[in-house]
């Protein structure tokens, strides 16, 4: 029994240890991390450059003026105020940030150490979960996203049936508020997996009960408000859920291969659900039928490898161009994984090379993802009135030899300083001293 107990002791000194660590890791790498810029303090026209603005073409030797963040005139005869900053970027491209629509940025760190990840709740139906408010502002990952031209993620909670409402965030700023873009942009359902039918219908069930409780509450909460029925006590849960069955919020459901996607669509048509589908696999097969009955498709990656044996090694490659011809509204997210948030524009290109248009993997990364995230009106294209959220860069982003020179969240000028390029700039030196 002593030896017991002192392993117990052992046992939590070590993981206090190793939370103490983990802090101090996070606080150091906070010490080198990219510092937020600071709110625009004049006008700024980026002129001379190729202006490619999604929704209204390209605009050769053009100028983009913004003010207090926001985008005044874009074109070709734009009146330059004195007192603005003006940046030459002639030979050079602007472009929207790009929008990453499903990621863990923000909410991990380092995967292997529990500390410093803040994904999962306990519990399956989690729908009052707030992703914003796990938000890491000073992560590494973040600036690493943000310098290659990632303005705007969208982190996503998990591991729950229902498990909670992402928020589309700024990838600079000094606090989860400062840097939220807007909250509640859905409700995200992780379909049970098929594979094992009684462990599948005992959580289709769970999560139609949750759907029903709800209603319930719904109901029960009108009538009370309305004076029509007794008091009916506040419900955390279920009232997040409102918003769902008012059809004011659509339900963001992953899903794996054919089986989930139909199974979801199914269900979501019964229910009267807004949907949005994410995904990599196997919306090729379905193209068709997305496209008829109008469901947004979320692509969280496009570099992959078959699942089984019977698909083609570029079933995940193609999967855009088969949607695209289609006509089904899509966009692509890429990779889940924080540090790999910053390869978003490597999946659109690969899209690019196996039949996607050129312009329709930009708008999928841009506009498209805008769209379906209802985030359209601040970001996603460069037009008059929103949000000064763009880059300049030496070519199109979605060449691996581009290179950003400048990335801009709503106007504020980022500091162009990441772990890869401080690595860089390290390394550089080692192979300089060596030379000497």
């Amino acid at each position: 029994m002593k030896s017991i107990a002192n392993n117990t002791h052992i046992s939590k000194l070590f993981r206090s240890s190793l939370a103490m660590l983990v802090m101090l890791l996070l606080a150091g790498s906070g010490l080198f991390a990219q510092t937020p810029a600071p709110p625009q303090q004049q006008p700024i026209a980026i002129t001379g450059g190729t202006i490619h603005t999604i929704t209204n073409g390209v605009i050769q030797n053009g100028t983009v003026l913004f003010d207090n963040g926001q985008i005044i005139a874009v074109g070709t005869d734009v009146v330059v105020p004195d007192n603005a900053e003006v940046i030459d970027a002639t030979g050079k491209h602007v472009y929207p940030g790009l929008i990453h629509g499903q990621s863990t940025l923000g909410l991990t760190e380092i995967g292997r150490i529990a500390e410093s990840t803040d994904l999962t709740e306990t519990g399956n139906i989690n729908p009052n979960i707030r992703a914003q408010v796990a938000f890491h502002p000073i992560s590494e990952h973040i600036p690493v996203a943000a310098v290659n031209g990632v303005t705007t993620v969208v982190p996503t909670p998990g591991g729950s049936l229902i498990s909670g409402k992402p928020a589309a965030m700024m990838t600079d700023g000094w606090t989860w508020e400062q840097m939220t873009l807007r909250e509640g942009i859905a409700m995200t359902i992780n379909w049970p997996s098929m594979r094992n039918n009684n462990q599948y219908r005992e959580a289709v069930e769970e999560l139609q009960q949750a759907f029903d409780k709800a209603r319930r509450y719904q109901t029960a909460r009108a009538a009370m408000e309305a004076g029509e029925g007794p008091h009916h006590a506040f419900d955390i849960r279920w009232e997040a859920m409102l918003p769902v069955l008012e059809g004011e919020m659509p339900v963001l459901v992953n899903v794996g291969d054919l089986r989930q996607i139909q199974a979801a669509i199914a269900w979501t048509e019964k229910e009267g659900l807004d949907v949005i589908l994410a995904g990599s696999r196997d919306f090729g097969l379905v193209a068709d039928q997305l496209a008829d009955k109008g469901i947004p498709v979320m692509l969280t990656g496009v570099i992959s490898g078959p699942d089984t044996s019977w698909e083609a090694y570029d079933q995940g490659y193609t999967n855009p161009r088969k949607l695209y011809e289609a006509g089904v509204n899509f966009c692509i997210a890429g990779e889940s994984s924080a540090a790999y948030a910053y390869r978003l524009p490597h999946h659109a290109a690969s899209a690019v090379a196996f039949g996607l248009p050129e312009e329709e993997a930009l708008k999928s990364v841009t506009i498209n993802a805008a769209r379906i995230l209802g985030i359209d009106d601040l970001v996603g294209s460069i037009e008059a009135g929103k949000d000064a959220t763009l880059m300049i860069t030496t070519g199109n982003p979605l060449e691996l030899w581009t290179s950003n020179e400048q990335v801009f969240i709503r106007g504020r000028k980022l500091e162009m300083m990441d772990k890869h390029h401080r690595l860089y700039e390290r390394y550089k030196e080692k192979h300089r001293q060596e030379q000497l």
